[in-house]
């Protein structure tokens, strides 16, 4: 099983391989691909040198897949050709997920979705893959009417450069900004630019992502995405309505019997999911939750993955998993 990880270098990229070693994947050849700028530097996967190669000598190289955290436009551009060549790209980029020929997959919810034609394969967006791990089993039983979700966001959802400026601005340093405003002691209401009905991008993806996923475009969701100045992982604030009543109780059971959620909620011991503790785990953390004693048939929750694992990097391998024992590569 050869593997190409495109953006090999980058937070992103730097994760899947972390993720792929963690997991005990199979490869037989890894070859790692970044920006002409990059090429020729080395990195270390279990213990063994190899250096970075070009996009071009990549494809040469015939991967059975390729992992790509590069950007959108590498994607549109770079991705066809891959998929040209016969090797099956997962992309963690927003530019195939809305693409009506590509699958939009969290092997939770829709990987039997896939087949051995799919040669490009979308990885949502990272708030939105917390959010419907949980959302899926409670539609699944109570049937959702409408969302509202806040977001409280990582610095590292950015990439290195938020990071950095986070840091300088702790250390009292000037550097560069890869926001407009400082990060820290500061939250930012805008992730992504803005759009012409007032939401920006990243909340449309929220909106339009996850009814993709759960195949269900009668799904009303609104969503305010926050940056703030944390590094562990994404948080959410999740009001649903369903169509059904529930009980508390039963949600507490299904949320604790979900696979890919950890059920944190156990407020006399103050326990609930906080960033912090989600930092470097794979499963999607659910807690506070409780009745919207405001309306009928509504509960709150509060929902925190690692946004580079579960929400980027362990969702892409966990969708390469399943291709290689359903036999589709």
């Amino acid at each position: 099983m050869k593997i190409a990880v495109v953006g090999a270098t980058g937070l992103v990229g730097t994760k899947m391989l972390e993720v792929l070693a963690e997991r005990n994947f199979p490869i037989t050849e890894l070859i790692p691909v970044a920006s002409e700028k990059s090429v020729g530097k080395e990195i270390t996967y279990k213990g063994k040198v190899y250096k970075v190669v070009s996009i071009t000598d990549a494809i040469a190289m015939k991967p059975h897949i390729a992992l790509f955290s590069a950007g959108g436009n590498t994607s549109l551009e770079w991705a066809p050709k891959f998929a040209e060549a016969g090797i099956t790209v997962i992309d963690n980029s927003s530019a195939w997920r809305m693409d009506p020929t590509k699958k939009l997959i969290v092997p939770e919810i829709n990987a039997t979705q896939l087949t051995k034609s799919d040669k490009i394969i979308a990885n949502p967006n990272c708030s939105t893959i917390q959010l419907v791990v949980v959302l899926n089993p409670l539609h699944q039983k109570y049937k959702i009417k409408r969302v509202v979700v806040s977001t409280y966001q990582s610095v590292t959802g950015t990439g290195v450069k938020a990071v950095e400026q986070l840091m300088n601005e702790r250390a009292g340093k000037s550097g560069e900004m890869a926001y407009k405003y400082n990060i820290d002691l500061n939250v930012i209401p805008q992730i992504d630019v803005f759009t012409d009905n007032g939401y920006t991008k990243e909340e449309m993806k929220m909106v339009n992502e996850t009814k993709k996923i759960m195949s269900d475009d009668s799904i009303r969701l609104t969503a305010t995405t926050v940056r703030i100045p944390v590094m562990g992982g994404h948080s959410e604030s999740v009001n649903i309505e369903f169509e059904n009543e529930f009980d508390v109780k039963d949600i507490f059971n299904l949320m604790n019997t979900t696979k890919g959620v950890i059920l944190q909620d156990d407020i006399a011991h103050q326990i609930y999911p906080m960033p912090m503790n989600a930092h470097n785990k794979d499963e999607v953390f659910v807690g506070r939750i409780r009745r919207d004693e405001t309306q009928a048939k509504t509960l709150n929750m509060w929902v925190v993955a690692d946004n580079l694992r579960k929400g980027a990097a362990t969702n892409a391998v966990q969708i390469v998993e399943y291709l290689v024992e359903a036999k589709l590569v």
